[in-house]
């Protein structure tokens, strides 16, 4: 009863916190308006032009992690990595943070991978992306230093008394949020003491974040990293030029927002939905744009973004066992 309490909250809550957040954010929203610029006012060539690169980011990444598998005598198959990633996604819209492990069984039963070994890859990816996302954030804070300074301002992190602070709507959300981010740490520190109760199981964790150490091709595999974030950086930026009130905004702008949201999306909500919207939102209206477009255009964007990983979740599962049919 206590474990079936444990996975109903951990499938909940991450659904509620984002569900609360989007209703603070669009509470006072003229859905209908929205509605009116999706279909009269987006430039879908641009827009499919954009959803590109949300594809090759994740081809990228399912090319890189192959890499970092073979010091390890791994061998899955490239096509078979790349829709592990495509499910992957797609399985962390319904429980955050579940696509690393989906996506190691999925190798585990198509290639016979070690889960273990492959989860420490995964460990290990997410090391090397941390490091590139501090990179870009310290120049891109270097660069626009005054605009990140006011968005700090305006969400309540620098307020002159304590009174202001309770009562401010972006402080309880931005007070969710860490509270999200403090239950996801929680069920990790819990999952990975469950881990270290399973002989041998730590040690081929760490086999597989030293993996990084084996890699063959290292060129390659700082060509997909660099590759993967800037297809993320486009698949955003030229949403821009999907809706006249953002076709102006420039690339330091869009890097701005790119970096705001990246951070957002850490908190556990599905897709990054709610804290996405409020990072987005804030920081574009430093550059202009009203609430209400603003508001329209994390609305659209996201949640034809959020489509096309579904869409892709769903062909990585139906290709999984197509490909492989003659294994068995």
């Amino acid at each position: 009863m206590k474990k079936l309490l444990k996975k109903t909250l951990k499938l909940i809550l991450p659904i509620v916190l984002g569900g609360f957040i989007l209703f603070w954010v669009y509470r006072d929203f003229d859905f209908a308006e929205a509605g009116d610029v999706l279909k009269h006012g987006t430039n879908w060539w641009w827009m499919l032009f954009s959803l590109l690169f949300g594809i090759f980011a994740q081809v990228f990444r399912g090319w890189r992690w192959r890499q970092t598998l073979e010091p390890l005598d791994a061998f899955p198959k490239r096509r078979d990595c790349v829709n592990a990633i495509f499910v992957s996604y797609a399985a962390s819209l319904v429980v955050p943070r579940i696509g690393e492990v989906s996506r190691c069984g999925i190798l585990a039963k198509y290639d016979d991978v070690s889960f273990a070994k492959s989860l420490g890859t995964v460990v290990t990816e997410r090391l090397v992306d941390t490091l590139t996302i501090l990179l870009i954030t310290g120049i891109t804070v270097l660069l626009q230093m005054p605009i990140f300074v006011t968005f700090l301002q305006q969400t309540g992190t620098k307020i002159p008394s304590m009174m202001h602070l309770l009562t401010s709507v972006w402080f309880y959300i931005v007070l969710f949020c860490f509270i999200g981010v403090a239950m996801l740490l929680y069920y990790l520190r819990k999952t990975l003491f469950f881990y270290e109760r399973v002989k041998g199981f730590v040690l081929n964790i760490w086999e597989g974040i030293m993996s990084l150490r084996g890699v063959r091709n290292i060129p390659l595999f700082i060509f997909y990293t660099l590759a993967i974030w800037a297809c993320y950086f486009f698949h955003f930026y030229f949403t821009f030029y999907c809706f006249a009130f953002t076709a102006h905004l420039g690339m330091m702008a869009a890097l701005v927002m790119f970096v705001g949201g990246t951070f957002a999306v850490i908190v556990p909500t599905p897709n990054g939905a709610g804290p996405w919207h409020f990072a987005v939102i804030s920081m574009m209206m430093l550059y202009g744009v009203n609430v209400t477009n603003a508001g329209i255009f994390a609305l659209i964007v996201h949640g034809i973004q959020t489509f096309l990983v579904v869409l892709l979740g769903i062909y990585g599962l139906a290709a999984l066992p197509f490909t492989n049919r003659q294994r068995k």
